[in-house]
């Protein structure tokens, strides 16, 4: 295993285990964790506070440009604790938008590079190992099937308008997600060439972090 701060990119569609794979893995490490999704979801939060059509590139850009974020156990943006308030269905079909902007984009990647001046980094998103970071050490594309993907999200109570019982609606919008990200122009959802895919159906939070921890060691 290397001795020197690493950068860990981890990719993958929404519902695959990113979030809670990474921010077990920094915990494990001792590294800064970087959730960039919600950054998007911020910047789309933070858009409709303020009145702006999403669909508006130069003020969400302006937004985005400007944002100061707080990515930790709580995420606020310009002091506002949107913690619960952007893991709502609504609010992954308005990040979707934000996304689509190429300069939106952009100006996040920009500051999402910033963290690795930190020193060791598990930045998770769909992007990371194919555009932010693309030289990162360790590359992960977490994935798993449409119907685990689906029930894990419909019972994740940090989502607070997941419905337990309404998997089949949760699974139509993951299916948009992903249509919206994986179609995009600018930095689409897609496996870096040298990245790991890992398919977490069936597997523990464990057993998936476990197998990064074996690449990392691999060094």
């Amino acid at each position: 295993m290397s001795s020197r701060p690493l950068i860990i990119a981890i990719d993958g569609p929404s519902g695959a285990g990113k979030g809670t794979v990474a921010r077990t893995l920094a915990a494990r490490l001792g590294y800064t964790h970087v959730d960039t999704g919600a950054m998007y979801r911020a910047v789309a939060w933070l858009a409709g506070h303020n009145g702006l059509d999403l669909a508006d590139e130069d003020a969400v850009t302006s937004i985005a440009d400007a944002a100061a974020f707080e990515l930790g156990a709580e995420v606020r943006v310009d002091g506002h604790d949107i913690t619960r308030a952007i893991r709502t269905p609504e609010m992954d079909a308005a990040a979707g938008i934000v996304a689509s902007h190429p300069r939106v984009r952009e100006s996040l990647v920009r500051r999402q590079r910033e963290y690795a001046q930190q020193g060791g980094l598990v930045m998770e998103g769909r992007d990371i190992g194919t555009v932010v970071f693309p030289d990162a050490d360790v590359k992960v594309f977490l994935d798993a099937s449409a119907d685990e993907r689906a029930r894990r999200r419909a019972h994740d109570p940090a989502h607070t308008s997941s419905e337990a019982g309404q998997i089949e609606k949760v699974a139509t919008a993951l299916a948009e997600r992903d249509r919206l990200d994986s179609t995009r122009k600018t930095s689409p959802l897609a496996m870096a060439g040298d990245a790991v895919r890992i398919d977490t159906t069936g597997m523990s939070v464990d057993e998936v972090v476990e197998k990064v921890m074996q690449l990392i060691r691999d060094l």
